[in-house]
């Protein structure tokens, strides 16, 4: 493996440390004051409703499939973290009676009833949500779901559960999508691998048997760019959701490793980093639909690397090398190129290592990882841009934490992380600060969190 590649894959995996910041698991914490800048994390005790799922019932053949479907939502539910779930119930308030007083006694704000029928060679889902408050159905739905058997089928129900926290919220939710990230085999290399929001269905995607790097979703969720060694030197790939191959970037700057790839959210826009050529490294773009049209936007004797876009395409963040190789911060700047400003707390002469940025679909805020000194373990830290990026909010108190990637509700963060129990995936509620594990006893990187999925 060559210097270059070493370094490169320093920033690529960013396997440091933890920020040496004690923080409380729920309400203030402590804060670290750097020049300018504001360090820390408040969990304000936010108020959660109560949800309650009553069991679902079935009819002409849906009764077989119907507590699935229902555990299929509750999990949904809990895990969008905005809601307290009863989980047991009286059997008086199973039936087919809704009796809001009971209800209201229990201490529920929000009832979901459901039933599901055989239709054809699939079901259909009846949902409703009932505002037990008011003692009336606040909305309701009829979902088609396919059969059991079905590739989508999960899937299917992950979206019924999204249209519910909507109802409910007037937010999207996540349920409806998957997360791509690299995985180490036992023979020591990396390969793509995707799995469901809720931790099931893991797929492996790519089986070039090499190192495979930085996986990035299509923003319809059709496709995926990653960057692999599999002939020797990286260069860039664009597969569909099952890993079949559309397309090579060609070596348009001819010697060099091409990697960290991200989409424009037009869909057809890729950029992406060149490395160590001859002529210039750097970012740049180029168009995967006119297949040409290559543009230079950022670069020079350093590493710019890892760009993430805006949601409205006008905005570039990346990581950056030009304050030093030991130093590596994150910055933004206009989508064509020019002027960059910081957005990591650089200090001039100071320290901190700062990587892996990703843009939130709601557009205010950029995730990143980072410690502030040479020493210790990475934390998962976010920029509020509405305020300039000078206040950073800690999302993580223990372990080591890199790679975060947003959900497409704009408030969980999917992140590779270590712990005294082992290495995984693992997921951060921005809002309330509950992390759960997605994938445990895995030595994981790079996560990127798909957009919210259409049906196959």
């Amino acid at each position: 493996m060559t210097v270059r590649m070493v370094g490169m894959r320093w920033l690529l995996a960013t396997a440091l440390g933890v920020i040496t910041m004690a923080i409380g698991a729920s309400a203030a914490a402590a804060q670290d004051e750097l020049p300018g800048v504001s360090l820390g994390l408040v969990y304000a005790n936010s108020y959660l409703p109560a949800l309650a799922v009553q069991p679902f019932t079935g009819a002409f053949g849906g009764d077989m499939i119907s507590p699935q479907v229902e555990a299929i939502v509750g999990r949904d539910l809990r895990n969008s973290d905005r809601f307290e779930v009863i989980d047991s119930l009286p059997d008086a308030l199973v039936g087919s009676q809704v009796d809001y007083a009971l209800w209201d006694r229990l201490g529920a704000v929000w009832l979901v009833t459901g039933e599901v029928e055989g239709a054809g060679d699939g079901y259909m889902l009846i949902l409703e949500l009932h505002d037990v408050v008011y003692g009336e159905v606040r909305d309701r739905g009829r979902f088609r779901l396919p059969s059991e058997d079905d590739d989508d089928f999960r899937m299917a129900v992950h979206r019924t559960s999204d249209e519910i926290v909507r109802w409910a919220t007037g937010d999207p939710g996540m349920a409806a999508s998957r997360i791509a990230f690299t995985m180490l085999g036992s023979d020591g290399n990396k390969e793509v691998y995707v799995i469901d929001s809720d931790g099931e269905n893991l797929e492996q995607v790519t089986d070039y048997n090499s190192l495979t790097e930085s996986p990035t979703w299509s923003p319809d969720g059709s496709r995926l760019a990653l960057a692999s060694w599999k002939t020797g030197v990286p260069r860039i790939y664009e597969v569909d959701r099952f890993g079949n191959e559309l397309r090579t970037l060609p070596a348009v700057r001819g010697a060099g490793d091409y990697v960290t790839p991200t989409y424009h959210p037009d869909g057809r826009t890729l950029a992406f980093t060149v490395n160590g050529s001859a002529n210039q490294s750097g970012i740049f773009t180029y168009d995967l639909e006119a297949e040409c049209c290559l543009a230079f936007l950022s670069g020079g004797p350093w590493y710019d690397i890892s760009p993430t876009y805006s949601p409205d395409g006008r905005w570039l963040a990346f990581n950056t090398l030009r304050f030093g190789d030991n130093v590596p911060q994150v910055m933004m700047m206009p989508a064509e190129g020019g002027s960059a400003e910081t957005l990591s707390p650089y200090e001039y002469g100071g320290g901190g290592f700062y990587a892996a940025p990703d843009w939130s679909p709601k557009g205010d805020l950029v995730a990143f990882h980072g410690r502030i000194d040479r020493r210790g373990r990475y934390h998962i830290l976010v920029a509020n841009l509405e305020d300039g990026g000078r206040v950073l909010r800690q999302l993580t108190s223990e372990g080591n934490n890199e790679a975060p990637s947003w959900a497409p509700d704009g408030r969980h963060l999917v992140f590779a992380g270590e712990r005294s129990w082992g290495f995984g995936l693992m997921v951060v509620d921005v809002t309330t600060g509950r992390v759960r594990s997605l994938l445990g006893g895995r030595r994981v990187d790079l996560p990127d969190w798909s957009p919210a999925l259409p049906p196959a």
